[in-house]
This record gives structure tokens, C-alpha cells and sequence, in this order.
């Protein structure tokens, strides 16, 4: 007999797990403790068969459902005009970091369509919803910091909506990685921003916390924090 895939996320639950989990993302209640290695499994073999059907009838009632439904995005094989639908229609589901950041990760087709998620992901850029937001900056992080986009990034990120705490978090983690890639463009970039202080002392915080930063440079870094 086959079973659904809400009962096999059921019968993968863990208490503990479930406990932890639900630690970590503080907004949510909606865990089930189903371990991330099990999704990635589950979603692959999604991806492999019938993954339309899936994705128009997924439910969204456990944390799992929704984070398997954004791997299993990540995982399908489809030309990118196919996949941006999907994409959009996920994006209002993500509530919370773990969602959105894991989502953002699997998106590996950006690696050969960089120019058409690039002008996907501006409405996002500009949007005033929190998670919308964290989506198109994690995007940027995750597949943008190099020489050809930094200075259109680092420009994006300096005009987003940071009124919101997540968005203010990724912000900083994507400059701490602009910073470790391309130390001088972000140095000069720290020197004129427009970042609120929170999230630009945050941003400095994460460039010292980087094992690819060495210890002189973090002690110039820390000089240039900001005193409220």
C-alpha cells in the first residue's frame, strides 16, 4: 500500500528533533522534527517522477510539507521559463528563515541563468514584506557576489527595505561574504553606505566571525563599528 507523503513525514518525526528544531525558528509552530537528510532524499525521488502533480496538490500544514515542496523545486530538471512559476508561487509560503535560506540554496539553475533570475529577482528586492525581501537578498549571497554583479549588489543592498529584523540579518551575512570575496569593493562601499547601524555593525560582527579573514584585518574591522 502506498502512503501519502504527510504520513511518511509523520512516521520520520522525532520528538527531540521536533524540540531543537522548533528552537531555532522561534516564529513557527508548525514542526514535526523530520531530520533535513530525509526531505533531501524524499524531494530527489519527487523530483525524479510526477513532480507537477506533487507541487499543485502539496499541502502546507508542517514546516516539512512547505520545506519539501522548495527542495523539491530546487532538485527538477525543466528550462528556467518553466521553473520562475513555481518559484513565485513558493515565495509566499516561506514565514520563516530555515524555509526561505534552505530554498535559496537549492536554486542551482540560477548558476546558468544568471541574467534572467537576476530580473526575477528585482520585484523582490523592492518589495516592503519581510520574506520577500530575505528571499532576494539570500539569492543575491548565494549565487551574485563576484566581480561581474558586486557593485549592483552592494547598490541593492544598500536600498532594501531593512525594517524588518530578518531582512537586516541577511543584509549583513551578504556583506560579510561581499567582504570575504571582494575585500577592497566592500571595504570602499563600508566607508559611504547608507546601512542603518544595526545592521552595519551586524555586517562587521560576521566579517570577524570568518576563519577566511585574518586576525589583523578583523582588528581593523572591530575599529570601525560604530558607537550608538
Amino acid at each position: 500500500m502506498n502512503i501519502t507523503v504527510k504520513e511518511q513525514l509523520l512516521a520520520w518525526a522525532e520528538e527531540d528533533y521536533r524540540k531543537f528544531s522548533a528552537a531555532l525558528i522561534p516564529n513557527i509552530n508548525n514542526v514535526l522534527g523530520v531530520r533535513l537528510p530525509y526531505l533531501r532524499k524524499l524531494a530527489k525521488t519527487i523530483a525524479k517522477g510526477d513532480w507537477r502533480q506533487f507541487l499543485k496538490n502539496a499541502e502546507n500544514e508542517y514546516f516539512e510539507e512547505v520545506m519539501l515542496q522548495g527542495m523539491v523545486i530546487g532538485y527538477i530538471q525543466a528550462d528556467i521559463e518553466e521553473v520562475l512559476p513555481y518559484i513565485a508561487d513558493f515565495v509566499p509560503k516561506m514565514d520563516n528563515w530555515s524555509v526561505c535560506d534552505s530554498f535559496c540554496i537549492g536554486l542551482k539553475i540560477t548558476k546558468t541563468n544568471k541574467d534572467t533570475v537576476w530580473n526575477f529577482l528585482q520585484p523582490y528586492l523592492a518589495s516592503d514584506k519581510e520574506y520577500e525581501i530575505r528571499f532576494g537578498v539570500v539569492m543575491l549571497l548565494d549565487f551574485y557576489i563576484d566581480e561581474e554583479y558586486i557593485h549592483c549588489v552592494l547598490r541593492l543592498l544598500d536600498q532594501t527595505d531593512r525594517s524588518s529584523y530578518y531582512v537586516k540579518m541577511a543584509v549583513a551575512w551578504a556583506i560579510s561574504i561581499c567582504y570575504v570575496k571582494l575585500p577592497e569593493i566592500t571595504q570602499a562601499y563600508l566607508a559611504s553606505s547608507a546601512l542603518d547601524d544595526f545592521t552595519y555593525n551586524k555586517a562587521l560582527q560576521k566579517i570577524t566571525e570568518s576563519y577566511r579573514v585574518d586576525p589583523e584585518t578583523k582588528t581593523r574591522i572591530r575599529a570601525m563599528k560604530r558607537k550608538r
